[in-house]
């Protein structure tokens, strides 16, 4: 994968930086938020192909995490083939056709490319299918998940998130991790393994909390999802409206 216009700037010695650094906290271990930003950098083209990551020291002191910590996620991405660590010269991206993690579905980028997501949960409710939801999953009732989705620290979109009552009883706010997806393979038992966006306009709902910064009402970008579990049930249906002022959908083929 070749450079994208504006990527891949560097500092004064050729090599690559990844993006600023977000306050790294929430469900997700340090190591697997750092080793999944770098991922989605790779994804974005603002980490090239061939390109040099920073000194070890120095880039855990700038995503302000222990050196033991940043290894452990540069160890993942050699797991998965993304890197390459030369004793005596460096780490060296080594971008693939197609990289999986654990925001393999999630399809937002920051406006100018990348961005590690995490999310603020606003309310979990277990109730009745709404009247006005599409047809999905074999029960009558559905787990509520409505969402604060930040970007590399910034407000970009708000979601509602409904999960069929027939996978699990309840889910409680405090077990639900920064990936929905990975809470679901890990601790409901089931695997998101395709899904179906529909992308539009569409006008914030009345929760959206006053950190969203289009409030309520005003006209943004629209993704209705429709996601199948491993045993070709639909599972979850979901909406999303995102600023575009911060954020873009994008998805990408090889």
């Amino acid at each position: 994968m070749g450079k994208v216009a504006g990527a891949n700037k560097g500092d004064a010695k050729g090599r690559a930086q990844p993006g600023a650094a977000a306050t790294l906290r929430g469900a997700l271990p340090a190591h697997m938020q750092i080793s999944e930003m770098l991922i989605r950098e790779i994804m974005a083209g603002r980490l090239a192909n061939g390109a040099r990551l920073p000194p070890e020291r120095e880039m855990a002191a700038s995503l302000q995490v222990a050196v033991g910590t940043l290894r452990r996620a540069l160890q993942d991405l050699q797991d998965k083939g993304l890197l390459e660590r030369i004793q005596g010269s460096g780490n060296y991206v080594r971008a693939r056709e197609k990289l999986l993690g654990v925001y393999a579905f999630f399809r937002l980028e920051l406006v100018e490319g990348g961005g590690l997501p995490s999310a603020a949960i606003l309310s979990v409710e277990t109730m009745p299918k709404a009247a006005d939801l599409p047809p999905f999953g074999p029960s009558a009732h559905g787990h509520r998940i409505r969402r604060l989705r930040r970007l590399g620290g910034k407000p970009a979109a708000v979601e509602e998130i409904w999960v069929d009552g027939a996978r699990t009883q309840g889910l409680r706010a405090e077990d639900l991790s920064e990936s929905l997806y990975l809470h679901y393979r890990l601790a409901l038992g089931f695997t998101v393994t395709q899904a179906e966006d529909r992308v539009g306009i569409g006008l914030t709902p009345d929760w959206s909390p006053p950190e969203f910064a289009p409030g309520s009402g005003a006209t943004v970008g629209y993704i209705e999802r429709f996601a199948t579990a491993d045993d070709g049930q639909g599972v979850e249906y979901s909406q999303t409206w995102f600023d575009t002022d911060v954020a873009r959908y994008v998805t990408r083929f090889r």
